[in-house]
């Protein structure tokens, strides 16, 4: 009995290690075609312990269209302020900049 636990305990080891891992890498969007004007939305009452990220625009590469994400509460992180989405515009180009924390300064 003891060969067949650590037969399966193996099994269930390596069937762990197939698993595909996600990925947090951000991808950095590029287009001609300006974002339209943003959406205002009134953010929900407060919560505390989350700070309100603004909708922004989204760039769908199937349908070759900016569609709207509606803003959301996130967690908010001691010692660090929140950046929202922008797109920023160069050479009649414009890029994404992804939403992210960054660290106050003191």
């Amino acid at each position: 009995m003891t060969s067949r636990k650590a037969l399966f305990c193996a099994v269930a080891a390596a069937s762990l290690i197939a698993l595909p891992v996600t990925s947090q890498a951000r991808v950095n969007v590029e287009v001609e075609i300006a974002p339209p004007v943003a959406v205002y939305e009134a953010p929900p009452p407060p919560r505390v312990g989350y700070i309100w990220a603004p909708g922004y625009w989204d760039w769908d590469g199937g349908h070759h269209q900016h569609v709207w994400r509606k803003g959301q509460y996130v967690r908010n992180h001691r010692g660090e302020h929140y950046v929202p989405h922008e797109w920023v515009e160069h050479d009649g180009r414009y890029r994404l900049s992804q939403g992210h924390w960054e660290r106050d300064q003191r």
